[in-house]
C-alpha cells in the first residue's frame, strides 16, 4: 500500500515538460511580444559582440571614429576639392562627416546583421530563441559606435565656429530611424543568407552602391525636384538628410522623408513577418 501511495506523490512532484519552438500557425504575427520574453538574452547578445568588437585591437573604440573621419578626408579631397561639389554653405568636411556619421553606422551594422545568423550556427541548431534577437544585437551593439561618432562631431562643429542647430531636439528621432533601417533590411538579408548564401557576397556590393545613391557626398538639392519623391524610396536619404538639418539647421525638403520613413516601416513590417515564416527552417538548412 505505501509504494502504491508514493507512487502519485512522485508523479505530481516531476517537473513539467515543456515544448520551446516557434509557433506552429501563427506566422502572420510578428513576434515581439516573444523577443520582448528574452530582453535578457538580446543584453547578453549586445554585451558579447562589443566587447568581441573590441577585445585585442589597438585602437579599440577609436576605430568607431577613424571610418568616417578617413572617408571624410577622401571625400573632401576627391568631392569637396577636386569636384568642387556645393555643401550648402558650409565647409565640406563638416557636411561630409556629417552624413558619414549615420552611414557608417547604417553599412556597418547591415552587414554584420546579414550575417548574424550564419555567424551563430551553432547556437540555431542547439536551442530555440526568437531568432530575430540576433540580426537586433547587432543593430543595438553598434549604437556605441555611432554615440562616439556624434560626441567626435560635436567637436569637428566647435572646431569649425559652427553652432550645433536648434533643431537638435529631433536628432533622437533620426537616429531611431537609422537604427530601424539597418533592422529592417538586415532581416530580410540575414533570413536570405541562410537559404542563398550568395548574400554574403552580394552586401558589400550593394553598400557600395548604396552609398553613391544616398546624399552623403553630395546634397539631396542636386537632385531634380521632380524626381525628389522617388528619392525618398531610399530610406536612408531621410535619416542622413534629417542628421544635417537636425545638427546643422540646412533645409529639408519634408516630403522625401516621410516617404524615406514610410520605407522603413514597410521593410520593418514586412521583414518580422517574412523573418518569422522562415525562421522555422534556419536549423535544418543552415
Amino acid at each position: 500500500m505505501s509504494a502504491d501511495r508514493a507512487a502519485p506523490a512522485e508523479t505530481a512532484a516531476s517537473p513539467p515538460i515543456v515544448y520551446i519552438g516557434p509557433p506552429a500557425h501563427r506566422w502572420r504575427t510578428l513576434g515581439l511580444r516573444q523577443m520582448a520574453a528574452y530582453h535578457d538574452l538580446l543584453y547578453f547578445l549586445v554585451l558579447r559582440l562589443v566587447k568581441v568588437r573590441y577585445k585585442q585591437t589597438f585602437f579599440g573604440a577609436g576605430w568607431a571614429v577613424l571610418q568616417p573621419l578617413i572617408a571624410m578626408v577622401a571625400f573632401t579631397l576627391v568631392f569637396g576639392r577636386l569636384a568642387r561639389l556645393p555643401s550648402d554653405g558650409l565647409p565640406y568636411a563638416v557636411f561630409a562627416y556629417t552624413a558619414l556619421v549615420p552611414w557608417t553606422y547604417f553599412a556597418n551594422t547591415l552587414t554584420q546583421a546579414s550575417n548574424s545568423l550564419v555567424d551563430n550556427e551553432r547556437m540555431l541548431t542547439k536551442v530555440y530563441f526568437p531568432r530575430a534577437l540576433l540580426p537586433l544585437a547587432t543593430v543595438l551593439a553598434g549604437l556605441l559606435d555611432l554615440a562616439i561618432a556624434i560626441l567626435v562631431l560635436f567637436g569637428l562643429l566647435a572646431v569649425y565656429g559652427l553652432k550645433v542647430s536648434t533643431n537638435v531636439w529631433a536628432l533622437p528621432a533620426f537616429l531611431i530611424l537609422a537604427a530601424l533601417s539597418a533592422f529592417a533590411i538586415g532581416l530580410w538579408l540575414s533570413a536570405l543568407n541562410v537559404r542563398y548564401r550568395d548574400v554574403r557576397h552580394a552586401v558589400p556590393f550593394l553598400v557600395q552602391f548604396w552609398l553613391f545613391v544616398t546624399p552623403v557626398a553630395y546634397a539631396s538639392s542636386l537632385v531634380p525636384e521632380r524626381f525628389r519623391m522617388w528619392y525618398g524610396l531610399n530610406p536612408m536619404v531621410g535619416v542622413v538628410d534629417g542628421f544635417r538639418w537636425a545638427l546643422l539647421g540646412r533645409p529639408a525638403a519634408p516630403e522625401p522623408a516621410a516617404v524615406s520613413a514610410i520605407v522603413i516601416l514597410v521593410l520593418l513590417v514586412g521583414g518580422l513577418s517574412y523573418f518569422r515564416r522562415t525562421e522555422r527552417t534556419f536549423a535544418d538548412i543552415i
